[in-house]
């Protein structure tokens, strides 16, 4: 088999390495991939922590009857805060973290596609984050509910600016979300190794690839309905106001969910495409039927567009509509089916190393198969009336979100952390994390079935004594409680991480894919010479020749897996894009935009439409600023 380019550091004579810079400054003008990635699960670990304190009040108000922690107007804002931010400021940056900073190394790139539009995004992100929680400050939290139906974000029910400050804050955030989207897209389709066909990508670049997808589609439909619920709101337009002629509070629904339901998948995505990393490294098996799982991604993505409807069996469709969602939802679960049956092919015959990745990955695969067995049975109307608004069905989406996206996201973290740091996390405390969180996860959302077929209402703020849900309401807020621990084992994992943990190789695992042949952590540049690949999973047939004829697509592997193809000239500098401060400085026009829309919505004259402008006007020079820089430089 082919030999691999001995690691930066160990090789005499090539190049003159550059070194990334350093300081505060270095990471508000970076625009490094990897440390990008490392700012948006930083920023989104953050918010996982306030999310979760969210859940924890919750959580105790409703642990007994007749709980008065909080009153109806707090809880409310709670769970409309709790909902927003740990689908759209913890699960999805932290997905994007991966994107950032695994795609291109996996891919054998030097960077992404557009570093400055990479940097853009992430603080475009942080800004939209920033102004929903501005909210807190200005004590006018949004508490209609994270999905913000009308009748509820009308003047006449939400006076206030809080309805304002999460249509604002969410738009700013769709823009850092496409600017992403369309970067990824073009990074994958364009930057590949030579030699990586698209059937011999990775299974977490092709989730990657499809998310990209869904992101592009689905963000510009929900843009659409914020602008016109901010229209409503602010300049008494009619398009959900119901006291026009042809308002219509069910085109909300409608165009939510068009976005909602693919969300879902670009939520649970990224999470199936790291659980088909993490399983065969740790079963010392190929992927089971990689085609069928590449099908079965592209197809969830397609069907994702078509199920939005099983959201609204409830309100009146007419039977037409609702056998076609009714269908379509069922459909659906074929390709996931797929999926997980080829996962435990994988397992089967496999030399198993119970690992906390291993261990997380599995918790994924349980927790999502039960999360999706109680999706199939709300693909049927009847049993969705019945569940409808009960706690059943907070149970069934917390399996597929956090049983799913939350326990493959924290399995990332424990595969790709050495790569990233350079040091592993502590198996010992990693261990005791995942069973503290997989135990309280089933303590808290299992009893919520329980708790919706006894007809318990979701979105209540307390409850009389006497109901038959005392006992399953005090064992779900243990259950909580029990993750809040885990949470705080892994925070003090990752201390003694950085503090001393064990040196990590540049291949401590025993990987399969490309990021595996750098040092630990990669240096800025990834790779001295571009990768040739001849197959797939190059980095194990190469170690492993044995597998020849056995890996993925039964083909035997040529004579040389990888190689590392040198660049024309010989071994020159590889030159990386300048740090640049502009995409920070076009992010911050649209902060200042977005506050200065918020300050007109809560004054009663023009004047503030001023701060609007100005915000407008620094996007508009940090954008031209960014254009004229070197495209090289």
């Amino acid at each position: 088999m082919a030999t691999i380019a001995a690691p930066a550091g160990q090789r005499s004579g090539l190049l003159a390495r550059p070194i990334a810079p350093t300081g505060v400054w270095s990471w508000l003008t970076t625009v490094d991939h990897k440390r990008i990635g490392i700012l948006y699960g930083t920023t989104a670990f953050v918010f996982l922590l306030i999310g979760g304190l969210e859940a924890l009040l919750m959580r105790t108000q409703l642990a007994v009857p007749n709980g008065r922690l909080v009153g109806p107007e707090e809880f409310n804002s709670l769970f409309t805060m709790h909902g927003t931010t740990m689908i759209f400021l913890v699960v999805m940056p932290l997905s994007a973290a991966f994107f950032n900073y695994i795609v291109p190394l996996q891919i054998g790139a030097r960077d992404v596609a557009f570093p400055r539009l990479n940097a853009f995004s992430y603080w475009v992100f942080l800004s939209g984050a920033l102004l929903m929680h501005f909210s807190f400050i200005a004590q006018s939290v949004p508490n209609m509910g994270w999905f913000a139906y009308a009748n509820l974000t009308e003047k006449t029910f939400s006076p206030t600016p809080a309805v304002d400050y999460w249509v604002v804050g969410l738009q700013v955030l769709g823009v850092g979300s496409l600017a992403a989207g369309f970067n990824f897209l073009v990074t994958i389709l364009q930057l590949r190794a030579p030699g990586m066909s698209l059937m011999r990508m990775p299974l977490f670049t092709w989730t990657t690839f499809v998310t990209s997808i869904l992101i592009v589609l689905a963000f510009p439909v929900i843009t659409v309905a914020l602008i016109e619920l901010m229209f409503d709101r602010l300049f008494g337009t009619l398009f959900f106001n119901t006291s026009g002629l042809n308002g219509d509070p069910i085109v909300w629904q409608h165009l939510f969910w068009v976005f909602g339901h693919p969300e879902v998948y670009i939520l649970i995505l990224p999470a199936m495409g790291i659980v088909s990393e993490i399983i065969p490294v740790f079963s010392r098996k190929p992927l089971f039927g990689y085609p069928f799982m590449v099908y079965a991604v592209a197809s969830i993505g397609f069907l994702s567009f078509t199920v939005w409807a099983h959201h609204m069996f409830t309100t009146g469709l007419g039977p037409i509509a609702t056998a076609f969602f009714a269908a379509s939802t069922m459909l659906i679960a074929v390709p996931t089916g797929i999926k997980i049956f080829n996962w435990a092919s994988t397992l089967w015959g496999g030399s198993i190393s119970l690992t906390t990745p291993m261990l997380c990955a599995l918790g994924f695969v349980t927790m999502f198969t039960i999360g999706g067995i109680t999706g199939v049975m709300h693909a049927s109307p009847p049993v969705d009336t019945q569940h409808q608004d009960t706690y059943f069905v907070v149970a069934h989406f917390h399996y597929v979100l956090f049983g799913g996206s939350i326990f493959a996201l924290f399995g990332g973290i424990y595969y790709w952390w050495p790569k990233i740091t350079g040091r592993f996390l502590g198996e010992s405390l990693g261990k005791l994390q995942f069973w503290l969180m997989f135990i309280g996860f089933n303590l808290t959302f299992g009893p919520m079935h329980f708790l919706g077929v006894d007809g318990m209402p979701r979105r209540i703020y307390t409850y009389p004594d006497g109901l038959g849900w005392n006992l399953w309401n005090i064992v779900a807020t243990i259950g909580a409680y029990t993750i809040g621990v885990a949470i705080i084992v892994f925070i003090t994992n990752v201390i003694r991480s950085m503090r001393n943990g064990e040196i990590a190789g540049a291949d401590p695992w025993d990987g399969m894919t490309l990021e595996w042949t750098i040092p630990s952590p990669p240096p800025h540049y990834n790779f001295e010479t571009i990768p040739t690949v001849h197959g797939r999973d190059p980095l194990w047939l190469q170690k492993h020749p044995q597998l020849d004829g056995h890996g993925p697509g039964g083909q035997a592997a040529p004579a040389t897996a990888m190689q590392h193809a040198e660049q024309e000239g010989g071994h020159e500098h590889p030159h990386m894009p300048d740090p640049s401060y502009w995409p920070l400085f076009a992010a911050l026009g649209l902060l200042v935009a977005g506050a200065g829309i918020l300050m007109t919505a809560s004054s009663t004259g023009y004047t503030m439409l001023v701060v609007t402008g100005v915000g407008l006007f620094i996007l508009l020079v940090g954008i031209f600023g960014w254009s004229l820089e070197p495209v090289n430089g």
